[in-house]
């Protein structure tokens, strides 16, 4: 069979990626540098029976986007760093009444309006605690065109299965570059619609989970009664002052999403026996650690490589492990120190971290990892 390929640029590769997944419904607000997203499926979605709508503001999208799903489509949102911010408080409410669907972050260098167009990393603890109360969050960030397509499908099953927003962390440097991607091999991915009720009417229960710990809300329309709100709430969905129900339900939207093989993603390089330097990264980061990594071990340097996916949860049992298997960790990302203090709080004090960082809108050079590489190692040999 010959194999389809197309040169596609990131943007576009999460759009063809979530209209295979399924999405027939876009709300959302133009913003660099996530703005091809909207375009894109502003032209795409009609041809695939779906709709587009351009929003007043952010908060207007994400309420928009949470209405298409109740509705029973599947929806997406894309935005960046400001747009992200007004954002937050529906993304608590979607996660709070198990709303799926998707929102999209291409980040840009800030705080603020910062530069609108250049490249950073920053909205990496703004993703797992941007909205208030201890709900979790499933984030999920590419490192190349081609895993785009792929993770915003994953992101989308991710959001059917769990009943849970899922956010797809990407950053300007992915949104924006090109590259070839194999679309007879993405077009083989699975999509996952979500569960659902196919009982009586008047037995159903929008929030009684089953084993898998997620509720079956059918769409809105359909006969089925129920409430939703951003309150805890019982099984039909309407509020309770209930703190023993409270507990319960917070414990159970945790457990859902924690320690599920299908969130945990990460991969890692040449990690099979200890390693002098463990170098930890992720989004288009890890492109330059990786070949700076490569250039190390060429000149026969113990260097093992560790690329997180899944940001939140973190794959913690599996941080854990690699660290405890090197000397010492080295965690590149294009922030002031965002991740790495995650990567602390799982290793401890078991293996030294060293922390290369950029949050001043450039990308992070290989040649800036493969200095900080020398340094690192240097410094173990003096000590």
């Amino acid at each position: 069979m010959e194999t389809e390929t197309k040169l596609m640029q990131g943007n576009e590769a999460c759009v063809m990626g979530a209209l295979h997944a399924g999405m027939r419904f876009f709300a959302g607000y133009p913003i660099t540098p996530s703005t091809e997203i909207a375009e894109l499926s502003s032209r795409l979605l009609p041809k695939y029976g779906g709709k587009f709508i351009q929003m007043e503001d952010e908060i207007a999208s994400m309420a928009a986007t949470i209405g298409g799903s109740i509705a029973g489509i599947k929806s997406m949102t894309a935005t960046s760093g400001p747009g992200f911010s007004l954002k937050q408080e529906n993304l608590g409410y979607a996660a709070m009444a198990e709303i799926p669907c998707v929102i999209v972050n291409v980040q840009r260098c800030g705080p603020s309006t910062g530069l609108p167009t250049s490249p950073a990393q920053g909205d990496v603890m703004q993703a797992r605690w941007g909205t208030h109360g201890d709900h979790p969050m499933i984030v999920l960030t590419p490192s190349s065109v081609s895993e785009t397509f792929s993770l915003t499908v994953h992101a989308f099953n991710l959001a059917e299965q769990f009943m849970t927003p899922v956010i797809l962390l990407m950053d300007e440097v992915v949104g924006h570059m090109r590259e070839k991607v194999n679309l007879t091999e993405m077009k083989a991915l699975v999509p996952t619609n979500r569960r659902r009720f196919d009982g009586d009417p008047e037995e159903y229960y929008a929030y009684r989970p089953d084993q898998s710990l997620t509720p079956a809300l059918m769409p809105f329309g359909e006969g089925y009664r129920y409430h939703i709100t951003g309150l805890y709430h019982d099984e039909t969905g309407f509020p309770t002052n209930s703190t023993e129900n409270a507990r319960n339900q917070l414990t159970r939207l945790h457990q859902k999403i924690e320690d599920q093989e299908a969130v945990c993603l990460y991969e890692e390089t040449n990690n099979e026996e200890e390693v002098d330097l463990l170098i930890l990264s992720y989004g288009s980061t890890y492109r330059s650690a990786r070949k700076a990594a490569r250039l190390a071990r060429k000149e026969g340097k113990s260097i093992g490589e560790f690329r997180v996916i899944s940001l939140w949860p973190s794959p913690e049992e599996a941080i854990r492990k690699a660290a405890q298997n090197a000397k010492a960790v080295l965690v590149v990302e294009m922030n002031e120190g965002q991740y790495v203090q995650e990567v602390e709080r799982i290793v401890k004090s078991d293996t030294p971290i060293h922390f290369l960082g950029n949050g001043a809108g450039e990308l992070i050079d290989p040649e800036d990892v493969y200095q900080k590489i020398a340094e690192v190692l240097t410094c173990q040999a003096n000590s």
